[in-house]
């Protein structure tokens, strides 16, 4: 096969993770408009202070720039993508094409969510499609990679990707959550991204759970940067399955106002070292939102190099 793209430089998702290396990912998050001036930069700053970077898709229902010509920059850029992929805005037939198109393009991580629904986001009048759900794209490109669509008929060539998949740690109850991570094991997830993780002791009782269900699956903890009391409160109130516990809102409510993104910054900074220090996980996956120039600093502070890993 003929690939569209020079073969990236960097290793892969797959091979980091298999060769046991810890994971450090970062996130893109793709403009409201054609000006992706400010994303390129984004790109460019942490293409070698991250393994690999996420690209949201139409993250919390708002249309922006396309995750997969994002991860396409990503690779002409020299980065690694991760490309996000939900099934709110398209059905088997468009997803099944996006994932031909990527895969020539050699772009093979693929992160697979069912997505928020329309009435969060900008457009209140979309349509959705939800066609299938995480459990069943996961389903759908295993079809393709033993080479036919979700239709049953042949592909001249098959594709291969490694299979990510999301899981939420903080909900409660937790048991449902854990039917699903299983549920996603069985249709072909080889590693997770967790959904935003504050209570790191809470953390430790799902990993153990976790590695229960299944000790091969890899699983990387998803670190969401504080920013200030607001937002906390924000995230407590309105997002399910993410809770900032009292000690965290705390430290984050005492700091000054000019010096609350700096403890964010340590805060997050503390909680990689731990995961490192303590064998918590397999990687963490960083997302800056807005912030991304200072997961540099983030790094740095946990004093996390990626070519010391």
């Amino acid at each position: 096969m003929t690939l569209l793209i020079e073969k990236h430089a960097k290793p892969s998702i797959q091979e980091i993770l298999e060769s046991g290396t810890f994971l450090v990912t970062g996130e893109i998050g793709p403009p409201k408009g054609s000006n992706i001036d400010e994303m390129i930069h984004h790109i460019d700053l942490l293409k070698d202070k991250v393994h690999a970077m996420n690209i949201t898709d139409n993250q919390s229902s708002v249309m922006r720039y396309p995750s997969l010509g994002t991860a396409i920059l990503i690779k002409e850029r020299g980065g690694e993508p991760n490309l996000q992929v939900t099934c709110r805005d398209r059905n088997r037939l468009a997803i099944e094409a996006d994932l031909l198109f990527a895969y020539t393009r050699g772009i093979r991580s693929v992160l697979c969510l069912t997505g928020d629904s329309i009435p969060v986001g900008d457009h209140k009048d979309a349509k959705s499609v939800f066609d299938i759900e995480s459990v069943q794209l996961l389903q759908l490109i295993r079809n393709m990679e033993e080479g036919k669509d979700l239709g049953g008929n042949e592909l001249n060539e098959p594709v291969s990707f490694y299979k990510g998949a999301i899981v939420t740690p903080e909900a409660n109850p937790i048991e449902p959550q854990m039917l699903k991570f299983r549920k996603k094991i069985e249709a072909g997830a080889q590693w997770f991204q967790t959904q935003a993780v504050y209570d790191m002791d809470n953390f430790k009782r799902f990993m153990e759970q976790a590695r229960k269900i299944d000790d091969k699956v890899k699983i990387c903890a998803g670190l969401v940067l504080l920013t200030g009391p607001g937002q906390i409160k924000y995230m407590n109130n309105n997002v399910p399955g993410v809770f900032v516990p009292e000690n965290l809102a705390k430290e984050m409510e005492e700091a000054p106002k000019e010096e609350r993104l700096a403890t964010g910054i340590r805060i997050c900074a503390r909680q990689i070292r731990m995961c490192i220090d303590e064998k918590l996980c397999d990687g963490v996956h960083i997302m800056a939102i807005g912030k991304e120039d200072v997961v540099p600093q983030i790094l740095e502070e946990a004093g996390v190099d990626i070519t010391k890993l």
